[in-house]
């Protein structure tokens, strides 16, 4: 399978998003290196293999997915349904083979108060206040996570305090305050191990404050990514890179997510392949050319040597 999302982030502060002008080899445009370059470049390759009559002995499938710019529902279906042995997802890597990627987590803590009003201190209990003791041992793990021995290919863990709301109004003690965290996870990391580390702080604060009173849930977790050196998939691929680039291909990480983790957890041997470029999410963004006829050319002859 050759997998790549043609969803797009937005264009608002774009000065040109939908031009896909051709200057000094690039092209220009959102969603030009994220990562519709990448898709353009797997359907050539499969039109190179058939336009060259090449006797494959399984099949190769281009999957152009959506939604991988927010939860990756595209291919979360697509393995239910379609299977393969092996899976290269194109996101671009400057034509690096990507072997890992960081996960995340979609964490939600709530602080229980009191409402009361602002005159009634002895009935109030303020939400607000309790989150900001959670938030002080929040920026504390923070910090510790940043300073654990990183992944060798894709750095530390990390996490931040996404969205905070809170109270109902300014003569009014806050009855509950929520906080949407986001936790980067690496390789070798569970849902299980990051929730033992917020409720953690919640018992410590509960135990000093009997009035202390908080919940946490993760309502959205995306698995990280990692795939051995020597899987099947991904020696073909650094023949094939070798071959066609005429030098070996550099072995990578990357800390933003990709939908890998997602056919890599359905049991298909993934690694990430993909051309060179700039401005992912950013105002200006662009995919060099060559690079994506070079990219082409290694998934089919990744595509010959793994289906020979």
């Amino acid at each position: 399978m050759l997998n790549g999302h043609y969803d797009t982030v937005g264009v608002e502060g774009m000065p040109e998003p939908f031009s896909g002008a051709v200057r000094d080899g690039r092209l220009y445009g959102r969603g030009s290196f994220d990562m519709k370059g990448s898709v353009a470049a797997g359907i050539a390759a499969v039109k190179a293999l058939v336009d060259q009559g090449a006797q494959l002995r399984g099949d190769v499938v281009v999957a152009a997915v959506a939604d991988e710019e927010y939860g990756s529902l595209g291919t979360a279906d697509l393995v239910t349904h379609t299977r393969t042995d092996g899976a290269i997802v194109t996101e671009p890597t400057g034509l690096a083979v990507c072997l890992a990627h960081k996960g995340y987590q979609w964490i939600e803590v709530e602080t229980v108060g009191r409402g009361a009003h602002g005159s009634r201190f002895q009935l109030g209990i303020d939400a607000n206040m309790r989150m900001g003791r959670f938030l002080a041992e929040l920026e504390r793990l923070e910090r510790e996570l940043r300073a654990r021995p990183p992944h060798p290919l894709v750095g530390p863990p990390s996490l931040h305090a996404a969205l905070l709301e809170g109270g109902s109004g300014l003569s009014t003690y806050a009855a509950a305050c929520k906080l949407q965290i986001e936790r980067r996870t690496i390789p070798g990391e569970t849902e299980t191990s990051t929730m033992a580390e917020i409720r953690g702080i919640l018992d410590r604060l509960g135990a000093a404050d009997p009035t202390f009173k908080a919940t946490a849930r993760a309502f959205f977790v995306r698995e990280s990514f990692e795939v051995s050196p020597t899987a099947g998939i991904v020696k073909a691929l650094k023949d094939a890179a070798s071959q066609v680039l005429r030098a070996a291909p550099a072995e990578v990480g990357d800390t933003a997510w990709m939908d890998a983790a997602l056919l890599s957890s359905a049991g298909v041997e993934t690694v990430v392949f993909g051309p060179t470029g700039t401005g992912a999410h950013a105002d200006e963004e662009w995919v060099d050319l060559s690079s994506v006829v070079q990219c082409a050319e290694v998934l089919a002859e990744t595509a010959r040597g793994y289906c020979a």
